[in-house]
């Protein structure tokens, strides 16, 4: 992996800044959503926006094979803060995340004025809260998205999910999606230390250097539409194997549009 030079720090200073404006532009944004920014759908729209600005601000070609479904449960590998913002910015959706997210400086304000559901993976009973949080979601049409790896990573492979944030899906025979999700930056960078937010890295030093990327090519594959109807232990195994087959589609197919 080689490191930015002169030029490159260069446009990771002026495109922090342009991410910082972008997120100065979706706070205002959002104060100006008055009283209707209490609707979920209002939120997801406002998040989807703001992703879109962001994706922008740091040079991301989106792409996708496929499409999302509008009123279904999202599953997706998991990689980076940025996974977010491409999911989101492809359509209106809620997150589901760790409750660590919320204490994020900025980007937690955003997540939970968008409505985030937040979770505490350390307590199991906190599940079938999450459950409960889900049920209205669902009913006004949007979209769940959950990464079931409970974690990021480097990337190179998908690890195992977690099957009890399933339940509910299971229990309501709600339709669930796969996806997956891939990223590309140029020769001599790395997407497993650069793109990918994993281990020990911190949120600052981490956004300065995918900052200084030339570009940023963020693909996402999109499965068939799935019917919860099976165990979930069972239906967590489907969807890690399909997760896993999309994964290895985004690398490999060249059959994709331009999104953004």
């Amino acid at each position: 992996m080689s490191k930015p030079g002169l030029i490159g720090r260069l446009r990771g200073v002026v495109r922090l800044l342009a991410v910082f404006f972008c997120l100065g532009v979706s706070a205002v944004d959002y104060l100006l959503l008055g009283s209707r920014r209490r609707e979920l759908a209002v939120k997801a729209a406002w998040l989807s926006r703001t992703s879109r600005r962001l994706l922008r601000a740091f040079g991301v070609r989106l792409i996708e094979q496929g499409k999302p479904t509008r009123g279904a449960v999202i599953v997706a590998n998991h990689m980076s803060y940025m996974d977010i913002m491409v999911l989101s910015a492809m359509a209106p959706v809620v997150f589901v995340a760790k409750k660590e997210v919320k204490s994020w400086p900025v980007f937690g304000w955003f997540a939970a004025k968008a409505g985030t559901r937040f979770i505490d993976r350390e307590r199991r009973a906190d599940v079938a809260r999450i459950g409960e949080d889900m049920n209205p979601v669902m009913a006004e049409g949007l979209s769940i998205v959950l990464f079931l790896e409970g974690t990021t990573s480097d990337g190179r492979e998908v690890l195992p999910f977690r099957a009890s944030l399933l339940a509910p899906a299971v229990a309501a025979g709600w339709s669930l999606v796969p996806a997956g999700i891939t990223y590309a930056v140029p020769e001599g960078r790395s997407v497993a230390q650069e793109i990918c937010w994993w281990g020990e890295m911190t949120l600052p030093p981490h956004l300065l250097n995918v900052a200084t990327l030339p570009w940023i090519e963020a693909r996402v594959a999109w499965g068939e539409v799935q019917v919860s109807t099976t165990d979930r232990k069972v239906l967590a195994a489907s969807l890690h194997t399909e997760v896993v087959r999309l994964r290895a589609l985004s690398l490999n197919s060249g059959n994709y549009c331009q999104f953004l």
